[in-house]
Parts: structure tokens; sequence; C-alpha cells
């Protein structure tokens, strides 16, 4: 691992004790634990049997090293904390009764947080320690309550680095995520079913996190109520993207605000019947009541019809962007142009913008 990197990663580690205050700020609170047992473990041993052994409330501690193998977690207000980028872990040859957690790796993930939408899991905290080189998800988590992810370095995983679907009340706070086929964090209600409309929330925060080299650094899918905001994405190939569809509630009703949002020109082919991506700031398609406001969103530049700083873009399923607002950003130096809004609906505002281009003319 690059020093440099080790160095940026602990520093974000050390910074985590105090991250309550900056939480505090955001108007979230990281979930309460209750006072538990301490699990330490140590290259060797199995995360899954700390894991399968911990109770509500417990934490289960991994001391620097390599741990081969997927880990699953269904206890709730469980916390898994490592001592930072040292404390990773990596694919290993899961089978019953050996390192890790079998489902999880047969599912191609990392770290698998899995309630039921019947009883969504609560409280649960990853925090301080590296996932890498699985499949599909580094960590993956669905129908989860309060879930903390803190101060990971999330990197070179075949599919998303931290996702969430059918979540509430989330904070991603200060990770790096990095070099992951798809996005560095996905949010969405759920990924492979149609006709299920936007959920809230409640407020769920990702903030002040480093994303870069992904096919999209933030990600949100059919979701509401939830804010992206002071995160530094750069070098993927698309920035920040507010996806919705036809259903109802409709996404959007969210904040994305006082992102750097820099040169995000990585070439990605086309996928899943999209055009190729390169150069997206940050991209609505079929959103409303999204407030995109005090972004840097500087030198996105590309020729895909999804390229420039900020972009109104077509839904695919013929959905409308709808009363949206663009407010106060700084865009400059992105092509074709710094706010693209090609759909012209009038609900759309953009206000003291500071920009040089627009498509179409005058939303500078």
């Amino acid at each position: 691992m690059p020093r440099n990197r080790v160095r940026r990663l602990a520093a974000v580690t050390a910074a985590a004790t105090s991250i309550t205050t900056v939480l505090a700020a955001l108007g979230a609170a990281p979930p309460a634990h209750a006072i538990g047992r301490l699990h330490v473990v140590q290259p060797g041993e199995s995360i899954q049997r700390a894991v399968d052994l911990a109770l509500p409330g417990d934490t289960v501690q991994l001391l620097p090293g390599t741990y081969p193998g997927s880990v699953r977690i269904t206890t709730p207000g469980l916390a898994l904390r490592g001592a930072g980028p040292s404390s990773v872990i990596t694919p290993g040859a899961e089978a019953e009764g050996t390192a890790g957690d079998p489902t999880c790796a047969a599912a191609g993930h990392g770290l698998c947080v899995a309630g039921s939408d019947q009883h969504p899991l609560p409280g649960i905290t990853i925090e301080a320690l590296a996932v890498t080189g699985f499949r599909k998800n580094g960590i993956t988590a669905a129908a989860t309550d309060g879930m903390t992810v803190r101060a990971t370095y999330v990197h070179d995983n075949g599919q998303q680095g931290i996702s969430q679907e059918g979540s509430t009340h989330a904070v991603i706070v200060g990770n790096e995520s990095t070099g992951n086929g798809q996005s560095g964090i996905f949010l969405a209600n759920v990924v492979d079913s149609k006709g299920n409309g936007a959920i809230d929330t409640g407020g769920t925060v990702v903030s002040g996190n480093r994303l870069t080299g992904n096919r999209i650094g933030v990600a949100v899918r059919r979701l509401r109520g939830l804010s992206v905001e002071q995160n530094e994405i750069q070098d993927n190939c698309g920035g920040v993207f507010v996806v919705g569809d036809e259903t109802v509630p409709r996404a959007g009703s969210l904040r994305v605000a006082r992102n750097r949002v820099m040169a995000n020109n990585r070439y990605c082919a086309p996928y899943a019947g999209l055009a190729h991506m390169q150069g997206t700031g940050i991209l609505l398609t079929g959103a409303d009541d999204v407030s995109v406001t005090q972004n840097e969103v500087r030198d996105n530049v590309g020729d895909s019809p999804m390229s420039g700083g900020v972009v109104f873009f077509h839904s695919l399923v013929g959905v409308a962007n709808t009363r949206n607002s663009v407010d106060s950003n700084d865009t400059s130096g992105n092509a074709p142009a710094d706010l693209v809004d090609r759909e012209g609906d009038p609900s759309n505002t953009f206000t003291l913008n500071h920009c040089t281009v627009s498509e179409p003319a005058g939303r500078c």
C-alpha cells in the first residue's frame, strides 16, 4: 500500500474519536451501543467465529494483519473495528467450519450486514479497517437501521465499495473508497426489483469521504431524505449520480452540498443500457426536489451524453427531473458545459451559480 495512503487513512482513523462533533454539526449522530464485551481477533484467527460468539452491544476488535474470509453480521448493535488500514479483510477459501462465512463469500462480498424487511438490523458499526479484492461488494448491507461505516479503506472490489439497500438512518463518514468496479458508495432502495417507490432514509448522512478511481463516486438510487455533503470526489468516470424512475414516491428530496467534484474524466464503457460514461460531475435523472448547492464542480470533461458539470439527464423511462434547485455552485472548466439542462422543465431553478458555459445559455 502506498505510504501516503497509509498516512491518510491512519489520520482518518485517529480522527474517528472526534467524529461525533462532525456528525452533530450535520444534524446526525452515531447509534448508541450498549456496553458489552470485547472480542479481540488476531491474524490467523477467525473474524466470523468472534462475530458468531458476540452478543448485542459487543465489540469485535481486529489487530493489525490480513484476515482471509468473508464475514456476515446479523447481531444487533455489534461493532466491528480494526486498527486502521493495516487490518485487512481479503477473500478466502470459505467452507463450513473454516475462517469465513460461506453465504457471504458465495455472493462475492467481503462484509455482509443482513437484516430483513420485517426486522431491520439496528446499530451496526464498521470502523477503521480495510476490505479489498472481492468479486462483488467490499461492504454490503441490506435492511439496516442506524448503521455506521466510518474510517474504512475499501478498494479494488469488483462492484460496489460500500453498498446499502433498503436501509435507514445510516452514517457513512470519513471513508476512502477507490478502484471499485462500480460505485465508491452506492445507496439504493432495492437494486434487483422494479415497482418499488423510493424510501425515505430518515436522514442518512454521506460525508467526509474520499472517492476516487471508481465508475461512479456516489450513486443514490430510488431514495429520499438524505444528504451527500463535504466529500472529495475525483478521477472517477462520474462524480455524484441521483437516479430515479417512474415509481412512486419519486427519488429525490435530498441534498448534495459542499462537495469537491473534480476531473471525473475516466472512460467507462457502455453499461446496462447507458452510453459510455466520462466527464460527469453531478447528474440528476428522474429526480425531484433535489438541492444541489455550494459544490465546487471543476474540470469534468467528456463526450458522453452525460458529460458536464451539473447535468440534468433524461430518464431512460421518460421521467423528467422536476422542482430541483441548483444554487450557489462554483463550476468551471467542465465540458461540454458547466450546467447542462437540455430538458428545460420550468420547475427547475438555477440561481447564483458561477459558471462560464451553460446549455441552454442563460443558466449561469
